[in-house]
Formats: C-alpha cells, sequence, structure tokens
C-alpha cells in the first residue's frame, strides 16, 4: 500500500513539472489566450473612447486610431463594440458611429415590459415609442412584470432606442399554468402554456407535489438564480389534453379561480332568504304588473327582466327590472371584496366562472319565475315609437310570470307559438325597434360579428360549431338595456349640476385612431367599398353604411372584424367623454350587477344620490374603474382561448379533410384562414406555397407570387386542407389547395 502510494504521489510531481515547464514555454491555453486578448482589446477601445468622451467615431476610425486593424476585421471590431453597448460601456449613434458612455449619462426608466409571442420585449412608454429590448437583453424579466431597463442606443432602421433590463422591480406573477415533464430520472422541467414566456422551469423531485410526467400543473416561482428558474407544484390540474384540465388551465392562467374561499362561501350561507314586510313597504310593488325575463337557454343567473302595462293615456309602462344585488351584498363585506377582486363573470365554452358565489347569483339574485325578487328598476312611460313621456329609478319589488329562452321568444314574436304573453311582446318588440332605429339614426355603430357556440359530446369533446343566430328577440332585450344604461347616467351627469356632476362610473368609449380609420378606408377600398372620413360626426354614418354593405358577402367577418380593432376599447372611469360607438353622450353598466362589479357599484351610488348622500371617493371610485377595466380584458382574454381551444380540438381528427374560407390575415411568413362554416382560423406558412416565391406587400395586405404574379390577398376565398393540429399551442395550420375567388373577381361580379 505504502508502495503504491509513493507510486502515486511521484506520478502527480512529475505530472505538475510537466504543466509547469509547459507554462514557462509561454504554452498558454488557447481560451485563456482569447479572454487576455478581448481584455486587451476592450481596454484599448474604452481607452481610446474615454480620452475623446465628447467625440464619435466609426468602426474604421476607431481601428485606425488604436491600430487594431492588424488583428481584427471590420466586422469583428463592430461585432464587439455591439457587445460593448449591451454592456452599456459603449452608445451607439447614428450613422455607425460610436461614442464612450460613462455610467453617470446612461439613461434608465423603470416600466412594464411586454414580450411577444416571437420572444422581443418592449418597455412600454406612456407617451413616444416603446423601447425595444431584444430577446437576449430580457434577462430574467417575464411578460408583465415591472422592470428597469438601461437605454443602449438607438436604431438605425426603425429610429426607436433599444434597451437591456438591468433589473425587475416587481413581478407581475409568479404563479404559472403549464406542462410538467420528467428528463433523466428525477428531473423535473416545467413548460409555461403562456407562449410569451420563453423559458421552462427547473422543479426537484422534491418540489414536484406528486405529480407526473405530461400532467398540466399550476407552479409557483421560486427563484432564479442561474440560467433557468426554479420553481414547485403548487396544485395537478391532470393529465394535459384532457378538457377538464385544459378549461382549469385556462382560467388560472389568467387569474381567476373557479372555487371561492370557504369563509366567503359561509357569509352567502348566512344570508337570509326571507324579505320582510318592512323592505317590502320601501319599495315600489309590482308584483302584479305581467313581467318576464329572456335569457339563453341554459342560463341559471337571470339579471334583467321586463314589464308592460298599457295607461289609460294610451301610452305604456315600460318597467326595465335588474336584480338588487346591492340588498344582498353589503360594501366591504367579504362576499364585496371577493366580488371586487373577480370583477366580472367569465364564460368558458363549457361553464360560467361566477363573480358572486352561487346562493347570490342563482338563487337570491336570479330573477327566477314564480318568486317574488327584490329589484331595482327603470321605469318608463313611452309610446309605441319609443318617445319617453316620463321616467323613475328606484328599488322595487317584482314576481316574474314566464322565463322565456330566445328561441322560444322569437316564435312567439313570428306567430309560430302561442303565448299568454304574446301581445307584451309583439308590443315591446316595435318599441325596441323604433328604439334602435332612431339610436342608429343619431350616431350609434352596429357590429353583427358572429359568434360560434360548441356541441360537446359525452366526453366534452367538440361534435359541432354552431353559429350563433342574432334574433328579434337578442334585439329586444338588447334595446332595453341600453335603454336604461343611458338614461341612468344621464339622470346622474345631469341631477344635479351639469358642470358638476357628482362622481359616477361611466362606460366611455374614446373616437377612433384616424390612423387605424384611414388604414380601415384603404383596407375597404381593396373590395371596393368607399369610407369617407372627412369629420367624426360623419364616420359613424359612413362606418354603418359599410357594414351594412357587407352584410351576407364572404368578406363580411374580415371587414367586420377590422373595423372594430381600428376602434378604441370601451372602458370604466368616472371621467365621462361620452360613448362613440353607441353615439351616447351619457353611457354606464347599470343591467348586469350579478356578473359586473361596475354595475353594482353603480347600484349603489344612484341609491345614495336619490337620497341626497354623496359620499364616494373620486380617487378611489376611478382606481376600481381601471380594475374593472383590466379583468374585463382578462376575462374576454380567457374566453377567447378557450374557444380557440375546441377549435384546435374539433379539427383534431379532421386532418386531410378540406374546407372553403376566406383569408382573414396576411403577414410576411404567410396567411390566415377563417373557415365558413365553423369560424375556425387557421394559418398557411408560406413556406407551403410550391407554386411560386411569394413577398409580402403590407401596403396591399398581400402575398406576391415572384414569377406568376399570383397575388394572396385579404378577403380571396380559398379551398384549403387541415394539415396539423397542436392542441399545447392551440394552433392550426393548413395547405392551401387552390383558389376560389379573389377580391378583383367579386368587385367584377357586382
Amino acid at each position: 500500500m505504502k508502495k503504491n502510494h509513493k507510486k502515486t504521489t511521484s506520478n502527480q510531481n512529475k505530472n505538475a513539472q510537466k504543466r509547469r515547464r509547459k507554462t514557462k514555454k509561454g504554452s498558454t491555453p488557447k481560451h485563456l489566450q482569447r479572454q487576455q486578448k478581448e481584455k486587451e482589446n476592450k481596454r484599448i477601445i474604452l481607452g481610446f473612447l474615454s480620452s475623446h468622451k465628447n467625440d464619435a467615431f466609426t468602426c474604421k476610425e476607431i481601428a485606425a486610431q488604436t491600430g487594431l486593424w492588424h488583428n481584427m476585421s471590420n466586422n469583428k471590431l463592430r461585432a464587439f463594440l455591439d457587445r460593448l453597448t449591451q454592456e452599456g460601456k459603449v452608445e451607439y449613434l447614428d450613422k455607425g458611429k460610436y461614442r464612450y458612455l460613462p455610467a453617470a449619462r446612461a439613461q434608465t426608466l423603470t416600466g412594464q415590459v411586454e414580450v411577444t409571442r416571437s420572444g422581443m420585449g418592449f418597455l412600454l412608454m406612456e407617451e413616444g415609442d416603446d423601447i425595444i429590448i431584444p430577446p437576449n437583453a430580457l434577462g430574467k424579466a417575464l411578460n408583465g412584470d415591472t422592470v428597469k431597463v438601461r437605454i443602449l442606443r438607438k436604431r438605425k432602421k426603425e429610429g426607436r432606442k433599444e434597451g437591456k433590463v438591468l433589473e425587475v422591480v416587481k413581478r407581475a406573477r409568479t404563479e404559472f399554468v403549464g406542462t410538467i415533464e420528467e428528463g433523466l430520472p428525477g428531473r423535473f422541467f416545467f413548460t409555461p402554456d403562456d407562449n410569451q414566456i420563453k423559458t421552462d422551469f427547473r422543479i426537484s423531485k422534491s418540489k414536484v407535489n406528486g405529480a407526473k410526467d405530461g400532467d398540466k400543473v399550476l407552479v409557483r416561482l421560486l427563484k432564479w438564480e442561474g440560467r433557468i428558474p426554479e420553481a414547485e407544484v403548487v396544485e395537478v390540474l391532470g393529465k394535459s389534453g384532457t378538457h377538464q384540465a385544459e378549461m382549469h388551465a385556462i382560467l388560472l392562467k389568467y387569474g381567476f379561480q373557479p372555487a371561492f374561499p370557504e369563509a366567503v362561501e359561509r357569509e352567502a350561507a348566512s344570508i337570509s332568504e326571507e324579505i320582510s314586510k318592512k323592505e317590502i313597504a320601501k319599495r315600489r310593488d309590482m308584483r302584479q304588473v305581467p313581467t318576464f325575463t329572456i335569457d339563453p337557454e341554459d342560463a341559471k343567473d337571470f339579471d334583467d327582466a321586463l314589464s308592460l302595462r298599457p295607461l289609460e293615456n294610451g301610452h305604456y309602462e315600460v318597467g326595465i327590472h335588474i336584480a338588487d344585488v346591492s340588498y344582498y351584498v353589503k360594501k366591504g363585506s367579504l362576499i364585496d371584496q371577493e366580488g371586487y377582486k373577480r370583477a366580472t363573470s367569465v364564460y368558458l365554452v363549457d361553464r360560467t366562472v361566477p363573480m358572486l358565489p352561487e346562493k347570490l347569483s342563482n338563487r337570491l339574485c336570479s330573477l327566477r319565475p314564480n318568486e317574488d325578487k327584490l329589484t331595482f328598476s327603470a321605469i318608463f312611460e313611452l309610446d309605441l315609437q319609443g318617445k319617453i313621456y316620463k321616467q323613475w329609478f328606484g328599488r322595487t319589488l317584482i314576481h316574474s310570470d314566464y322565463r322565456f329562452h330566445y328561441a322560444e321568444a322569437q316564435q312567439v314574436i313570428d306567430g309560430k307559438l302561442k303565448h299568454p304573453m304574446k301581445q307584451q311582446l309583439l308590443l315591446l318588440n316595435q318599441m325596441a325597434k323604433n328604439l334602435r332605429s332612431h339610436r342608429m339614426g343619431t350616431g350609434s355603430i352596429e357590429f353583427e360579428t358572429d359568434e360560434v357556440r360548441f356541441e360537446l359530446d359525452e366526453n366534452d369533446k367538440p361534435v359541432r360549431v354552431i353559429k350563433k343566430e342574432r334574433l328579434d328577440a337578442h334585439k329586444l332585450i338588447e334595446d332595453f338595456m341600453l335603454l336604461a344604461n343611458r338614461r341612468v347616467a344621464e339622470f346622474v351627469a345631469t341631477m344635479f349640476d351639469k358642470d358638476m356632476p357628482p362622481p359616477f362610473v361611466y362606460r366611455i368609449h374614446d373616437k377612433p385612431d384616424p390612423e387605424k380609420l384611414a388604414k380601415l378606408s384603404v383596407f375597404a377600398a381593396h373590395f371596393g367599398y368607399k369610407l369617407k372620413l372627412d369629420d367624426v360626426d360623419y364616420t359613424a354614418e359612413q362606418l354603418n353604411r359599410l357594414l351594412l354593405d357587407v352584410q351576407g358577402k364572404p368578406e363580411q367577418n374580415v371587414i367586420e372584424s377590422i373595423a372594430i380593432r381600428s376602434m378604441a376599447k370601451a372602458i370604466y372611469s368616472i371621467h365621462n367623454i361620452g360613448h362613440f360607438g353607441l353615439g351616447f353622450r351619457y353611457y354606464t353598466h347599470f343591467t348586469s350587477p350579478i356578473r359586473r362589479y361596475p354595475d353594482l357599484m353603480v347600484h349603489r351610488l344612484v341609491e345614495q344620490y336619490l337620497h341626497k348622500s354623496f359620499k364616494a371617493n373620486p380617487v378611489l371610485l376611478e382606481e376600481a374603474c381601471q380594475h374593472c377595466s383590466r379583468m374585463e380584458r382578462t376575462a374576454t382574454e380567457a374566453e377567447r382561448a378557450s374557444i380557440k381551444y375546441k377549435q384546435v380540438e374539433f379539427l383534431q381528427d379532421k386532418i386531410g379533410q378540406q374546407f372553403e374560407g376566406i383569408i382573414s390575415g396576411v403577414i410576411e411568413n404567410g396567411f390566415f384562414v377563417e373557415l365558413a362554416d365553423n369560424l375556425c382560423e387557421g394559418y398557411v406558412p408560406v413556406h407551403s406555397l410550391n407554386d411560386d416565391y411569394y413577398t409580402f406587400e403590407a401596403e396591399n395586405y398581400c402575398l406576391r407570387g415572384k414569377d406568376t404574379g399570383n397575388i394572396l390577398q385579404l378577403g380571396d376565398k380559398v379551398l384549403v386542407e387541415v394539415a396539423e393540429t397542436n392542441l399545447q399551442k392551440r394552433q392550426i395550420e393548413f395547405i392551401l389547395i387552390q383558389r376560389l375567388e379573389t377580391k378583383a373577381a367579386k368587385r367584377a361580379a357586382r
């Protein structure tokens, strides 16, 4: 043993001597030589630039002044300077010039970062262009995070600034939904569903919480010290790709919890269902007036009811009765806090996640037939033309006589079904049409966008995609809800002083962006439609004419979609600017307090003002408006995600089948097609087009063949084949089979 030990020691000494001899001979490892060379080059360049702090130099000038042209090509020097720019040591100026950047002069900004699907980041700016942050400069920032960014340079082509994330100030969220995968035994990785998050997470074996390879999970970010972040599994949702797991995942991804906290459920359970005589005495009793609801067939929460009775003077009393949620949900209660947090109900393809616990949303507050219910009402005296003579707002008690679903109400209106309330329905429908006609004549814009619903089998697989039909029964309810919302807002805004109205929650919609309208005009012209944009008042009339002209045409959905995108987004605010889309000077949301928190706020405010009480804090009210606007957008994204998932699932077993559709979008790398029968949208990549080499013409919304001159343009009718579906990414890929009809042919046919 001793001999062996001596031999080993002797060998080690010999090896050490060899290494020392090599070092003495100057045989430094190549990677160390490179590092030393880079350090030296960096010292030379920064030394030169720092001694000329106010001057800027091109690559060639720097090479000549420093002597680096002997051992560095112009391209290598430029790449080296770009690395120094990324480090914040040098700044890039216009015309290919570089200048020394002292730390004191390095501009830093703090804001929210948005990461696109391609991985490119942008620091969102309130004014001016957003700051570009390349993928390799995002550091440990994730989409939505608040970050500190150093401005590095101004891009020559776009003229926009480019930056680098220095630190993450605040995470937008720390919980994410996705799929867990096991690599080597005991090593787990998590891939987020959100395609705006471009990194996987590492999960140690002790943190998987029972999750198995291929499970859909909710994880929590723990730390991010190395190359990739580390996380732990919070909840296992089920096997990835199964219906329940995917729908649950969509809700959690967008921050909506399917279940209510136990404390909230206990508070709801404690609410009495009895309506006291004392409460009845405070209200206008409408129980003897014929009253009904009209809702979707599968609805459980009935927010609104209509009543109608003739008056001796030949007019009619129309009651628009809204569930009095504010009676049951007291401000500051646990239910109220949870309702505010959610701000809205969420409607996925197969389920509703309510804003309020079921006892309230489906029982106490739901205006179910043959039950006395507490309501907050807008009551009008009208004639058949829809002219208003009197109005009254306040708390009421109603008793709904009948619950219609839309198709049934339509059958009564069409004379296909006899019903005791036929006369009321027909009279209200006539008034609604006159109200609508007047609204359209005063600047309201009518968007008739197609919506879909899915018919699911016993395993929740979509077997049919059905376009929702918009009936007169739908429009009847819509017009009376619009009437109530408009008149309530106008009542509050003008009840005391028009110049100093009390704080209130308005639903506002700004005028469209002139640049977006101009693009819409150019786009519509490709189809042969003229859109004059001389002034804002005339714009609404022109848009309505365009939307009427495209009704029933193949390009209807495409033009309506682009017209909607040219509009501003409607939001909640205490600062009233009117509602451009509806053409109303005053507008609010009063009619759906079961499913929208702003409506509950409006009920409370109206009740206060009716009793000359002014306790509303404008600052807190505006904060609540902004929160509700954000949550509304988030809920819409969740709903769209569930629809897209089911559309992809619907086409999964239809690989190789062919469908007619219309080109709904064109980008540099391909085009999108919306199928005519089911409104599923997929993508045709440009590399799959074998007949020619196609280039993108943004100004003409088309791809043009280099040799053939063939054009693939927005609105063209095409035949496509389903090539591939990806449920995980919610993507559909098509192959173009044939062009069926081009826009040029359509215009010629007209």
